[in-house]
């Protein structure tokens, strides 16, 4: 669970988003950074009983900084509103898919997958699951999976309009092969956040996600 401080401390952030406000405030910051790197390693912990590829993680890999990287954005806020765990085989920087939990008042979410990948990793796997389509069909079907997360995110944003090359509307595999992104996402209710069994549901929708966490990996190392 979580401290009802840290959520405190980012709804102050966002009505206060200036380095004066961060620098006098900046005790209520690294509390919550150090409330937020314990449930990380609760999470850890819990994960990699079912996951042993992020065994050797520290709970510091797997944290973002808090600063926003302004150079290219008209949004010139120092801060992020959002503290966010990423959790996957070399960590937060990474290429592999991995699992992600965003703490954000009234935004929260948990999922994974595999965002935005580079050109040849998404050549891989538009691939693997033209060809192993069947397979991919088990474990997005999959109860377990269902429950949690209902399907992949099929977004327009996160989706081509047209199949891409090599690869005609007809086939049964179509929505996402044309995916860009293939991500996996389930709300988390403020109320939840500070209740004991955050880890747990955390984890729970993990150890969910774990068999296509699998599958796109495999793909990625063929």
């Amino acid at each position: 669970m979580l401290q009802s401080n840290t959520i405190q401390f980012l709804k102050k952030l966002e009505k206060n988003n200036t380095k004066p406000w961060f620098d006098t405030n900046r005790h209520l910051y690294e509390a919550a950074k150090a409330d937020f790197l314990q449930l990380t390693a609760q999470v850890l912990k819990e994960t990699a009983k079912f996951d042993a590829s992020i065994a050797h993680l520290q709970p510091k890999e797997c944290v973002f900084r808090i600063n926003r990287d302004v150079r290219f954005s008209k949004d010139k806020s120092p801060y992020k509103t959002n503290m966010g765990m990423s959790i996957a085989r070399g960590g937060k920087k990474g290429n592999f898919a991995g699992y992600y939990f965003h703490l954000e008042p009234d935004k929260s979410f948990v999922g994974g997958g595999l965002y935005m990948p580079m050109p040849d990793d998404l050549k891989k796997l538009r691939q693997e699951i033209d060809y192993n389509f069947a397979d991919f069909q088990k474990i997005i079907q999959h109860k377990n999976f269902r429950a949690v997360y209902g399907d992949l995110d099929l977004s327009a944003e996160l989706s081509l309009s047209r199949a891409p090359k090599g690869y005609e509307e007809d086939n049964p595999a179509i929505k996402y092969i044309k995916l860009k992104s293939f991500i996996a996402t389930h709300t988390i209710a403020d109320s939840t956040l500070t209740d004991k069994s955050l880890v747990k549901q955390i984890t729970q929708s993990f150890k969910a996600l774990h068999p296509l966490l699998n599958f796109i990996n495999g793909a990625l190392e063929i």
